[in-house]
């Protein structure tokens, strides 16, 4: 019974399982895996993070590409925070080829995120930063590259 409980606790306030059901962060998470996820700390660049879609109904998946005070920038379909270029090797550049955004700051108390699959993806480019109270968790297996 206490083991039970226990799984129950974890799973409402600690973990969650979540399957994956766009391909919009392909191909670091395929379209039908199940991924973990986990409810507490403050997203970090890099990071996978589950919230509600401000544009539709469902939870969705995206990569925390900046934080607060950054800037985000697409330059022929290439990223760069702060003017910089990031080196992404899961982003396949050929099918957003010639794509152009922003410049655009990130306000305080949000991040940007962006799908790894651009192509596929609705993101912060569309609804703009997301507030970080309304990520939910961040993932923790299998690991995000």
């Amino acid at each position: 019974m206490a083991v039970a409980l226990l799984l129950v606790g974890l799973r409402l306030w600690v973990i969650e399982p979540l399957w994956v059901s766009s391909p919009s962060m392909e191909p670091t998470v395929p379209e039908g895996s199940i991924v973990v996820l986990y409810r507490h700390g403050e997203p970090v660049q890099g990071a996978l993070v589950s919230f509600r879609n401000p544009s539709e109904a469902g939870t969705v998946l995206k990569r925390v590409v900046a934080v607060s005070g950054q800037s985000v920038a697409i330059e022929d379909a290439l990223l760069y925070i702060d003017g910089v270029p990031v080196s992404e090797p899961f982003v396949d550049h050929a099918l957003i080829d010639g794509t152009y955004f922003g410049p655009v700051t990130v306000p305080p108390g949000h991040v940007f995120v962006m799908g790894d699959n651009r192509a596929a993806s609705i993101d912060s480019r569309d609804f703009g930063p997301l507030p970080v109270d309304s990520i939910e968790a961040t993932v923790v297996w299998p690991l995000p590259n």
